[in-house]
C-alpha cells in the first residue's frame, strides 16, 4: 500500500513539472509570437486607428463644406443669368 502511494506521489509530482514546463513554453512561445508580430506590424508602417478616425472625421466636414460651396455656386450662376 505504502509502495502504491509513493508511485501515485512521483507519478503526480512528475505531471505538476510537465504541466508546468508545458506552462512555461506556452508564454515564451506567446511572447516570441505576440514581438514578431509588434515587429511585422510596425515595419509595415501601419496608420494607427486613432490618426485614421481624425482624418475621416476631417474628411467628411470637408466634404460637407465642398458640397455647400457647390450649391452656393450652382445659386450664384442661376441668379447671374437671370440677371443678364
Amino acid at each position: 500500500m505504502n509502495q502504491s502511494n509513493r508511485i501515485f506521489d512521483d507519478l503526480g509530482r512528475l505531471m505538476n513539472e510537465a504541466a508546468g514546463m508545458a506552462d512555461g513554453v506556452r508564454r515564451e512561445v506567446e511572447t516570441v509570437v505576440r514581438s514578431q508580430a509588434q515587429r511585422l506590424v510596425a515595419d509595415m508602417d501601419l496608420v494607427k486607428r486613432e490618426d485614421f478616425d481624425a482624418l475621416r472625421e476631417l474628411v467628411q466636414v470637408q466634404g460637407e463644406e465642398i458640397d455647400a460651396l457647390k450649391k452656393e455656386i450652382a445659386a450664384l450662376k442661376t441668379k447671374g443669368k437671370k440677371a443678364e
